[in-house]
């Protein structure tokens, strides 16, 4: 029985997001569909000592409506600041010096990169093969999107010969599962809670930062805070 899920790329997502991927046989990243501002497609949350702190992706304001798949960059730069906040704060993380040349190298690539979606692509597969997820990852342009946006989830798992759709659970306000029913696919939720705490470098704990900072904390025992172990 195939199991596929759908959904955007974000930057350099938190845990969830790879539980997700992880339990599934295909993941296709849904990027040709309108790009958000202030969303988790270009940014995301990593602890400091000031406690929280967003980084972002600067995006070009070229038109409304533009597609994930087609929003670019607009400083290059973004990629050296990202990194050096990065090791400013988790420097002195147990496993920071384990991981830190395989993202050093990520952030290297992603600074020479226009195009948000391919930036996004190239973390996630980076984190997959640091937690030894060997998911495939195929991409919404490779399929016939058609429909509103139900029927484009279900059609696409359709196409991709999948026998279940394991969904995020926001998405219960608008999936309307009888679509899925009518095509021979059961519909499953993820279930994002129970993850248990780790020793984080600056308290009070967040389950939301990026996934880094629990590769950074725990290393190679990141799956057992995870749902994937």
């Amino acid at each position: 029985m195939k199991t596929v899920a759908i959904l955007q790329s974000n930057y350099i997502p938190w845990k969830g997001y790879f539980d997700l991927l992880a339990a599934v046989d295909e993941f296709v990243i849904y990027d040709e569909v309108q790009y958000t501002k202030n969303d988790w497609r270009n940014r995301n949350k990593i602890k400091t000592c000031n406690g929280t702190q967003w980084l972002s992706i600067p995006i070009r304001q070229e038109r409304l409506r533009k597609k994930i798949s087609e929003t670019r960059v607009s400083d290059s730069r973004w990629a050296a600041k990202h990194w050096k906040a990065l090791a400013n704060n988790y420097a002195k993380a147990p496993y920071f010096r384990r991981y830190a040349e395989v993202i050093e190298e990520a952030y290297l690539r992603a600074g020479r990169l226009e195009l948000l979606s391919e930036i996004n692509l190239l973390f996630i597969r980076t984190v997959c093969s640091l937690l030894a997820i060997e998911t495939s990852i195929t991409s919404s342009s490779d399929y016939e999107l058609v429909g509103d946006r139900t029927m484009r989830l279900a059609d696409i798992c359709q196409q991709a010969s999948a026998h279940l759709y394991l969904s995020g659970p926001a998405a219960r306000e608008y999936l309307d599962e009888t679509v899925f029913a009518a095509k021979g696919i059961r519909v499953a939720w993820m279930d994002y809670s129970g993850y248990p705490a780790y020793d984080q470098l600056f308290p009070p704990f967040d389950h939301s930062v990026s996934i880094l900072d629990l590769l950074f904390c725990t290393g190679p025992a990141a799956k057992e805070y995870m749902k994937a172990a």
